[in-house]
């Protein structure tokens, strides 16, 4: 298993007026992890893409169990539990200082495919 862990701050724009995070926010907190995990591993999102492939999420599966606050520091953990082959699925849980439990698990399997080169438009023969 391959793990890694990454740090944000929740900033006040991405909590409710409680000051709880709103759960939609979680997802980029996910992606922050998935990138993080992907440099560790020598493989930058940025040269899968320049070398033609795309890892498109398939799906989201999320657990929140308490709320993540304003300034809140989260901690990112994100597992690679198994050798990816056509598929790769990635677990996440996000821990607050304040707090030993996680307030979010998620995982998130997505496809590993080469990008397929878009036509150029071209004027309509009309």
């Amino acid at each position: 298993m391959i793990t890694s862990r990454t740090q944000v701050t929740v900033r006040y724009a991405e909590t409710d007026m409680m000051g709880i995070v709103y759960h939609a926010n979680y997802l980029p907190w996910f992606e922050i992890g998935r990138t993080q995990l992907l440099k560790e591993l020598g493989l930058p999102y940025r040269q899968l893409e320049t070398d033609g492939y795309r890892l498109p999420v398939l799906e989201i599966s999320a657990k929140y169990a308490r709320p993540a606050l304003y300034d809140d520091v989260l901690t990112i953990v994100t597992y690679l539990r198994e050798k990816p082959l056509l598929r790769i699925r990635l677990d996440y849980e996000i821990f607050a200082a304040r707090n030993s439990s996680p307030p979010a698990k998620a995982s998130t399997p997505s496809s590993i495919s080469r990008a397929v080169p878009c036509a150029r438009p071209r004027a309509s023969s009309r």
